[in-house]
């Protein structure tokens, strides 16, 4: 570590970073807007190979190097599709995980879709795994999950419905069985059945061989959550728990393969931690990882489901492994590079080289490869992006009106003194999530321009203790929302903004407070931004329940975070934006993807229609083929440059 600025200012001779900085106000907007030129880094087990995903010269690839000779092997024309995931399964096979929206031949509607292409790198050919409506259900949605491969690592195991058919038409998705395929990895076949499942499996374990250990069930119509170990070819019953909501989460398996490994509260802190479960009598450990500070949120496992440590919630990323070196080694490049974050993107089996998206101080987003005790610079993600032009993000906190405390990130324009600035609202979605320290394209763009970008960890938001998320349960339009104007105030009085300078923008939830600020505070902001917001919360919770069942655990839990389970239509009316546009004093900008299929875009149309009605001042504007994650690199850029002008022509 002695060395580490110094490997960290060493290029690879296959790659790129700027050779010149730009000061800092001279960055431009589509510096921000557009997507990471390089992103998705994935390393070989060999560590022989590289790919990313490559986005820098204006066509969308996968690049694969071999890094011994310093060479490209293939580049991946991948423009149409949507890679979101780049893994090596082995030495010779990259996976692509790709998500798409559109229609099936079960549906008339149209979905958001995952699907996994497997790249044959002796023979340069590219296939997909699973194809809706050959050997498996046609209308499924999520057929790019790979469980583990075969003894032989010839075939992936993939989960999946089976395409089951009555009179020769196909049934519905909960009447199929979900199975396990085994799916070939060198060219498309039809897949076969590796073992079968019921309609209420959800899930697979296996083994480092790819031996079948246990099923996970979960029946909506009877509340009932079981664990089914395989013994000698029989399912036995290890767990059960009868509940509307899963309450454990199983995530994979420990190294020995004895156990299940799942995460839940524990119940002496109520944080999320790591348990095991034994496979052959369903005893449960006491918690293995557990914080009385931060939760466990994500388990670290290699292709076979097997766990090797986890990484804790909070503003900045913190890992914890059973190798204690290993957890040891990542304390030690924490603290080399105390003002940035390092998150583990891929690594071999041994753990002796990993790969990092690091960023923070003095960086828009780099990849580095850990290797032989020193660090070493991939690649920049964002070279237009100068580390000089990354601005400063600062963790605080404040007191809500009713005393509860809540965590907030500032982003604070550089080299511009901190009194009665300009200032953006920006809640996150979710609305249980949370926002971290690291770069964030959209508040360093509006820094960069001189606003101060506040993010508070509202009511409701994870990673802050079960009492701060259980807060917010029914709060929606409510605390969840003066929680947020409580932070203008908490700024306003310290002298850092103008409060009568305050933009309320936000996407998904975000996009429902920033509806709900302009109807239901409508004397806080001067303008508000809505994107793929929630206008009408009864409409959206009657379309879970079309889409889902009444007794589905999803409409189970949109119903308890909008109103406990217990309020009435009235309260779900009151909540709602849509019906309080009468009090709407500011102009609005509403954006929404065409083919979101999270927030229907009729949550948009609809407001906009009332507005337009109420002879408000709105403006819409409708993302052809956008989704709801801003995925479009055409379409981020559009929405960008219309809220900047915006937000600069009314505040």
């Amino acid at each position: 570590m002695a060395t580490l600025l110094t490997r960290l200012l060493t290029v690879f001779f296959f790659l790129f970073m700027p050779l010149g900085f730009t000061a800092v106000f001279d960055v431009p907007l589509e510096a921000y807007g557009k997507l990471p030129s390089k992103s998705k880094m994935a390393i070989s087990p060999s560590t022989d190979k590289l790919a990313y995903r490559d986005t820098s010269t204006g066509t969308d690839y996968v690049v694969i190097l071999d890094l011994n000779q310093g060479k490209m092997i293939d580049r991946i024309n991948v423009t149409q599709v949507k890679p979101n995931y780049l893994y090596f399964l082995n030495e010779n096979t990259l996976i692509l995980v790709v998500t798409d929206t559109g229609k099936s031949a079960a549906f008339t509607n149209e979905f958001t879709h995952s699907v996994a292409y497997a790249y044959n790198l002796n023979n340069k050919a590219l296939h997909q795994l699973l194809i809706p409506g050959e050997g498996v259900f046609i209308g499924q949605r999520n057929l790019g999950r790979i469980i583990g491969t075969t003894e032989d690592k010839k075939s992936a195991l993939m989960p999946a419905y089976e395409d089951f058919k009555v009179h020769n038409m196909p049934i519905q998705q909960d009447t199929s069985p979900y199975n396990l395929y085994r799916v070939s990895l060198e060219k498309y076949k039809k897949p076969r059945v590796y073992r079968r499942g019921t309609i209420d499996t959800i899930d697979y374990f296996i083994d480092s061989q790819g031996q079948v250990l246990a099923r996970e069930r979960f029946n909506n119509r009877k509340n009932l959550h079981l664990i089914e170990a395989d013994v000698d070819g029989d399912w036995v019953e290890i767990f059960r728990d009868e509940t509307d909501m899963r309450n454990y989460d199983f995530v994979g398996v420990t190294p020995d393969m004895k156990s299940l490994v799942f995460l839940a509260q524990d119940e002496e802190h109520g944080r999320q931690a790591y348990f095991t479960m034994n496979l052959t009598d369903g005893k449960i450990s006491d918690p293995l990882f557990s914080h009385k500070d931060k939760d466990v949120e994500y388990v670290l496992k290699d292709n076979q489901g097997i766990v090797h440590g986890v990484r804790y919630s909070g503003f900045t990323p913190s890992y914890d492994f059973f190798d204690k070196k290993l957890s040891g080694r990542l304390k030690g490049i924490a603290k080399a590079m105390p003002n940035n974050h390092f998150y583990i993107t891929d690594y071999t089996p041994d753990w002796k080289t990993m790969v990092f998206y690091m960023d923070g101080e003095q960086s828009s987003g780099d990849y580095v490869m850990y290797k032989k005790g020193g660090l070493s610079i991939l690649s920049a993600a964002r070279p237009d992006v100068p580390p000089t032009a990354v601005h400063p993000v600062k963790a605080y906190n404040y007191t809500a009106e009713d005393g509860l405390t809540i965590p907030s990130l500032i982003t604070l324009p550089q080299g511009i003194e901190a009194k009665n600035l300009p200032a953006i609202m920006y809640p996150h979605g979710g609305p249980a999530a949370y926002d971290s320290m690291g770069f964030d394209w959209f508040t360093q763009h509006f820094a960069n321009q001189g606003y101060v970008v506040i993010q508070p960890q509202f009511r409701g938001s994870e990673g802050f203790g079960p009492e701060h998320l259980l807060a917010g349960y029914g709060e929606w339009g409510q605390k969840m929302q003066s929680d947020l104007t409580d932070a203008v105030t908490d700024l306003a009085n310290k002298g850092i903004i103008d409060r009568n300078k305050v933009c309320i923008v936000g996407s998904s939830y975000g996009g429902y407070a920033a509806f709900a600020g302009a109807t239901l505070t409508p004397d806080v902001y001067k303008c508000s931004v809505a994107i793929n917001g929630v206008s009408d919360v009864e409409m959206f919770l009657d379309k879970k329940r079309h889409n889902y069942g009444s007794r589905h655990w999803v409409v189970a839990y949109w119903n308890n975070i909008t109103s406990k389970n217990a309020a009435s239509k009235d309260h779900i009316k009151q909540i709602s934006p849509i019906n309080h546009v009468d009090k709407v004093k500011i102009p609005m900008l509403v954006i929404h993807g065409e083919k979101d299929r999270v927030v229907p875009v009729e949550q948009s149309i609809d407001m906009v229609d009332a507005l337009e009605d109420a002879d408000k001042d709105v403006i819409y504007i409708e993302l052809e083929g956008g989704d709801h994650h801003w995925s479009d690199a055409e379409n981020r850029m559009h929405a960008l440059k219309e809220i900047d002008k915006f937000i600069k022509q009314h505040i």
